[in-house]
């Protein structure tokens, strides 16, 4: 087992909710063998920022490096949407900082301790000291990713 944490931030953006981009939504839900005329099933339209974001000012995106977090989805060069004002819950995904690097790891209180979990098995849990310079920053709400 590696003793680093190897997902990290390589990047923070603000979100910007000023603009709007509708795109087209599908009123049926789509299989996955033959395709059918998708306009006889328009609904309307739909803007990402409406569905993903639910606190624009609190509300940042981060690009991620490292395979820690594989098992959780979270792969190199994702974009994660992270919420600063969502309650970093036991057992969500969070960008804690520890001694001024930015992480991605899964938050857990276990044996009377506060722990930031890998999602992939060949790396450790890292245990939070008193001595650490630790933050948690802010909650994982969604993950992009290319297919």
């Amino acid at each position: 087992m590696l003793d680093r944490p190897v997902v990290r931030v390589t990047g923070v953006f603000t979100a910007d909710c000023r603009t709007a981009q509708p795109l087209p939504l599908a009123v049926a839900s789509v299989s996955a063998g033959f395709p059918s005329p998708a306009d006889d099933y328009l609904e309307g339209s739909l803007d990402l920022n409406q569905y993903l974001v639910k606190h624009p000012a609190a509300t940042f995106f981060v690009r991620v490096t490292g395979d820690s977090m594989i098992d959780a989805g979270v792969h190199d060069g994702d974009l994660l949407l992270v919420d600063r004002s969502l309650e970093p819950a036991d057992g969500r995904v969070v960008i804690a900082v520890i001694n001024g690097e930015l992480l991605v790891k899964r938050v857990r209180r276990l044996r009377g301790g506060l722990y930031l979990l890998p999602e992939n098995d060949d790396y450790r849990p890292i245990r939070i000291e008193a001595e650490m310079d630790f933050e948690l920053w802010g909650v994982v709400t969604h993950v992009i990713h290319a297919l």
